[in-house]
């Protein structure tokens, strides 16, 4: 079949009543053309979102019958284990061994000096990912059955300042992944926003702490807000979005929040809308310095294991308002719709599947394992803790495919989806919870009991 269309405009496929052609095959074959297919139609005008359901069937001796082509599209090969989590009538099919999400650290340098940054406390070399690096992920990532979903580009560095940055986000893109990109808005200027918009970035996260030129620049060091709110008013013109009108890429704005700047999160979230932000992201900081312990918000809520309140949807009025306030020092409360206890003993990055690679192409199975750094855990009653990187291989030496499915690599995704760690946060009772190399009930090297990630504290996008 040929197709005769414009790229850089939505699409809505509609097929004629006698089509043959595998309609989700055809969506993928022409996304990786560069075309954005919203939704594919009968002749009736019967939509059908390529977010699709899948129905499967029992054979006669009641076993579950998965079909060829859909366990190919999950990434699962011969012999691989697949876990099912069962809770209530709901089951929950896990795919630990496909790579879903890649993010990539194209560099650990940065143009500010910010207060919360983990480059105070660390003695890791700096750098920027090398072509000879970035071309091993390229061909890595052939590899596999399946390509990875997306790539999200950030680390520990200002992902915009890599001079090849346009050029890496093209090349994802033309492959069809979705490509994400977290910056501190410093380089946002007219030229730059243009280009991310002509090599198709799906999503860009902003991250803004602050409300006021004195707040931002405190933390922020080295930024000033009204450059900021100019680079930003110029993304939301640029990027569309408004009069009803389809933004060109989706704005997300991240917020870490702490005792010096929560009361400004209600004006970021109005900055948020003004610039044409879909969807905002607050997370807790994690102290990289002792000066930064007594910032924590979280401490209280750490020990709360007893009671939480899950609240629905409802009108955040006054009356509200004030009976949450009223019961804030007993309870732990959630978002609507999310559980406390579904938020602990997870690893938000094992449980999307990704990995993540260093400027230096060595890949590791998640952020906080990227880099060795020290933090300070205040609830935990010692001076530091230190967090040793876990490296699995590098890209230069070694296929990223290969390197995904080490036994090691694999023992360990395994071994986080059951999160049976020593609960280091709640107890750091023992010498063992200051390092992540072993803990007392026998987990070697790398120990998660003590991980912040792992307890929905702190966040990435």
């Amino acid at each position: 079949m040929d197709y005769h269309l414009d790229k850089g405009f939505d699409y809505v496929i509609t097929l004629c009543k006698n089509t043959q052609t595998n309609n989700f095959k055809m969506e993928e074959e022409l996304r990786k053309q560069g075309f954005n297919i919203l939704m594919m139609q009968d002749r009736n005008n019967k939509l059908k979102s390529t977010q699709r359901h899948e129905y499967f069937e029992t054979d006669p001796s009641g076993n579950l019958i998965i079909p060829e082509n859909s366990v190919s599209g999950m990434g699962v090969s011969p012999g691989d284990r697949v876990r099912f989590d069962r809770e209530g009538n709901t089951i929950t099919l896990r795919l630990p061994m496909r790579l879903s999400k890649l993010y990539i650290e194209v560099t650990n340098l940065c143009n500010l000096n910010c207060r919360t940054c983990i480059r105070h406390v660390w003695n890791e070399p700096s750098g920027m990912m090398s072509e000879e690096v970035f071309e091993a992920v390229i061909k890595g990532i052939h590899s596999f059955p399946s390509l990875p979903d997306r790539v999200f580009f950030g680390g520990f560095g200002e992902p915009l300042f890599h001079p090849k940055i346009l050029d890496m986000i093209s090349r994802f893109k033309s492959l069809g992944m979705k490509a994400e990109l977290i910056t501190n808005g410093t380089l946002l200027k007219e030229d730059m926003i243009k280009s991310l918009i002509d090599v198709g970035l799906d999503t860009l996260w902003v991250s803004l702490d602050g409300s006021t030129p004195d707040s931002f620049s405190d933390i922020r060091m080295g930024a000033e807000l009204p450059n900021i709110l100019e680079n930003l008013t110029l993304l939301n013109r640029l990027n569309g979005g408004r009069h009803g009108f389809k933004q060109h890429m989706e704005i997300g704005v991240v917020f870490v929040a702490m005792k010096r700047n929560i009361s400004e999160l209600p004006a970021v979230i109005e900055i948020s809308t003004d610039i044409g932000a879909t969807r905002m992201m607050v997370t807790n900081v994690l102290p990289y310095t002792k000066e930064m312990v007594d910032e924590s918000l979280y401490y209280k809520s750490i020990n709360r294991n007893n009671f939480n309140l899950d609240l629905p949807l409802m009108d955040m009025d006054e009356s509200v308002l004030e009976s949450i306030r009223k019961s804030a020092d007993k309870i732990t409360m959630t978002v609507p719709f999310v559980s406390a206890e579904k938020l602990r003993n997870r690893c938000p990055f094992i449980d999307a599947g990704a990995g993540a690679i260093g400027w230096d192409g060595n890949l590791s199975p998640c952020l906080p394992l990227l880099h060795s750094h020290d933090c300070y855990l205040g609830f935990l009653n010692y001076d530091g803790r230190h967090s040793k990187k876990w490296a699995i291989g590098s890209v230069i030496d070694q296929d990223l495919y290969d390197l995904w499915n080490t036994p090691e690599h694999k023992a360990f995704r395994e071994r986080v989806l059951d999160y049976d760690f020593a609960p280091c946060i709640t107890c750091g009772g023992c010498d063992l919870s200051q390092k992540n190399e072993e803990d007392c009930i026998g987990n070697r090297f790398p120990t998660c009991g003590a991980c912040l990630w792992g307890q929905g504290i702190i966040r990435c996008p």
